[in-house]
């Protein structure tokens, strides 16, 4: 993508940011001035303007699977820039609303502002909250905030953990219990909802809007150490649009048996994941690690995780990290067509992560990052426009400047 492309991408991206900005003004400030003494309301807001590139145009890196094309050897804003926009007006002291806007290059190759989160909150005692409405996904630990550039120390939530989450938001409900343990806290989380994403293919997409999601999650926190174990599933509602390709390759008895051996629709994937974080003082150290199964024969099981750790500075934070990924094939591919299928969520990589953060200003930081990948040449997911030449190995740098407000 050329420079001015990128250019005039942001613009339109910022223009329609703000006009839905200007729209949640004017809904929700209104009816501040009749509200009464109890009520308070806040508007709040975050970006990243950031740009990467990589080492190579053999395949494009991208964020996460909900992103249709990503950055090769030329400078790419669209990877990893975002605005956001979050209002919160407290009705009572047990009941509040939220709503947030974001606009992120999306499934159709845009930067159209989106409804992120829109929900309710009534918290009728200290222990229990619960929530209602569009709420941030939680498969995994520090999940819900992946869009928040500045709450995380690299540039990106690494992608070898959160690359199977291309979907960021649910329509549906969670509970929430706090309970004290000494000094120590003890909470846990339950949540159901279906999702409202989409998936980019080639020249297709793959709606997994409708698709039900459930799960849950235990959370320690210990001083400086908080602890999460999860688990999620999602069940997908609507097949993958492969149909077209295996007519043209297969006879017409073969393409439907491919079909029905690669069928997605009412299958379920299941996400484990094991989480510790600490946060103390210069220090700060995350160790996270997954388990996914996967439910449908077009997709392989995998395994991932990452370690990394940050030492402040001032004002500076350097870090180092390490990722990696690894996906099971399975064994019975049918045919060659079929095999070619599979094929595409084979991963089998790792990544080291050097990098530095500079928080320059109050709520802004500047990060620049490296990260060195180094996987077999089958290992295609979720990169895009692979090509025959790919090695598997591309280095990534990053430059971002991510604010809150």
């Amino acid at each position: 993508m050329t420079r001015q492309r990128a250019d005039i991408l942001l613009r339109q991206a910022a223009g329609n940011f703000f006009a839905v900005a200007t729209l949640l003004v004017q809904l929700l400030v209104a009816p501040q001035a009749t509200a009464n003494e109890e009520s308070a309301f806040g508007l709040h807001g975050f970006g990243t303007l950031g740009a990467a590139r990589t080492t190579g145009n053999q395949a494009e890196f991208v964020r996460d699977l909900s992103q249709p094309r990503g950055a090769t050897d030329r400078w790419d804003a669209r990877v990893d820039s975002v605005l956001g926009l979050q209002a919160n007006w407290q009705l009572t002291p047990q009941l509040e609303a939220v709503i947030q806007a974001t606009s992120r290059y999306r499934y159709d190759r845009t930067f159209t502002p989106e409804i992120s989160w829109a929900f309710l909150k009534y918290d009728p005692n200290p222990q229990l909250s619960l929530r209602a409405g569009r709420l941030g996904t939680e498969f995994f630990m520090l999940a819900d905030s992946r869009l928040v550039g500045y709450s995380y120390l690299p540039v990106r939530p690494p992608g070898d953990f959160f690359w199977y989450l291309p979907f960021y938001a649910i329509d549906g409900a969670d509970l929430a219990v706090t309970v004290p343990v000494g000094e120590d806290v003890l909470r846990g989380k339950v949540y159901y909802g279906v999702s409202d994403a989409n998936i980019p293919l080639a020249d297709k997409q793959w709606k997994i809007d409708g698709s039900a999601m459930a799960g849950g999650y235990l959370d320690y926190q210990a001083g400086a150490w908080l602890f999460r174990l999860s688990y999620a599933n999602i069940r997908f509602s609507h097949e993958m649009p492969i149909d077209d390709v295996l007519a043209a390759y297969l006879p017409p008895a073969q393409a439907a048996q491919a079909s029905q051996y690669l069928t997605t629709a009412n299958t379920r994937s299941h996400y484990y994941s094991l989480g510790a974080i600490y946060d103390s003082g210069p220090w700060l150290f995350q160790l996270m690690l997954n388990k996914i199964k996967q439910g449908s024969n077009i997709f392989q099981s995998s395994e991932g995780g990452y370690v990394l750790a940050g030492y402040r500075i001032a004002q500076v934070t350097p870090y180092l990290g390490y990722s990696w990924i690894h996906s099971d094939s399975r064994g019975n591919t049918l045919n060659p067509v079929v095999a070619s299928i599979m094929a595409d969520s084979h991963a089998d990589q790792n990544t080291t992560i050097l990098g530095a953060r500079w928080d320059f200003a109050h709520n802004m930081a500047i990060k620049a990052q490296w990260d060195a990948i180094r996987g077999e040449p089958a290992s295609i997911f979720p990169y895009r426009q692979e090509r025959a030449a790919w090695t598997g190995k591309t280095d990534v740098f990053s430059v971002t400047m991510d604010f809150v407000f």
